[in-house]
């Protein structure tokens, strides 16, 4: 899972903060977990960045850290929880573009959860829209903005009728 915030550790580094996935959740040997740990930080492309702590990091660099932390593991499903809230338009694209790349190159059935139509627009193949509990919509992106609903409209838009 990718976290809203990326829930890193302050008091450890970027490093250790991969290494806490890779060692409760792999039976790596502690060579394949430091080499993993390089191989995902260069995915997210933040190379040597690896004894730096979070405090030190723009948050465009916690998000791919989340990223690289969740990642490590090689996971069969990544759920990411509002991947790009608080970002500029350029480090939500990069962030929207990795989140894509990482999903074609890994094979993974990736989940997320967020409110901004970019990321459903750009990224998703399939959208469940939930509203007070209930499916409201499931379908395709292009479907989601041809839809006749009213709520599904003024969640498009922004816009009442």
């Amino acid at each position: 899972m990718v976290f809203q915030f990326g829930a890193l550790f302050d008091s450890l580094t970027v490093k250790e903060n991969i290494l806490i996935a890779l060692n409760n959740l792999t039976n790596l040997n502690e060579d394949k977990k430091h080499s993993r740990v390089n191989e995902v930080l260069d995915l997210v492309n933040l190379e040597n960045i690896d004894h730096l702590h979070p405090a030190d990091l723009s948050g465009g660099m916690k998000k791919r850290v989340g990223i690289a932390r969740a990642i490590a593991i090689n996971p069969e499903y990544i759920l990411y929880d509002e991947p790009t809230t608080g970002l500029d338009p350029i480090t939500t694209d990069k962030v929207n573009n990795l989140i894509k790349n990482i999903s074609n190159k890994k094979s993974q059935t990736t989940i997320i959860v967020t409110h901004e139509m970019k990321i459903v627009n750009e990224i998703v193949n399939k959208v469940v829209m939930l509203y007070e509990g209930n499916i409201i919509f499931e379908g395709s992106p292009e479907e989601l903005n041809s839809s006749d609903d009213s709520y599904i409209k003024y969640f498009i838009t922004g816009k009442r009728k």
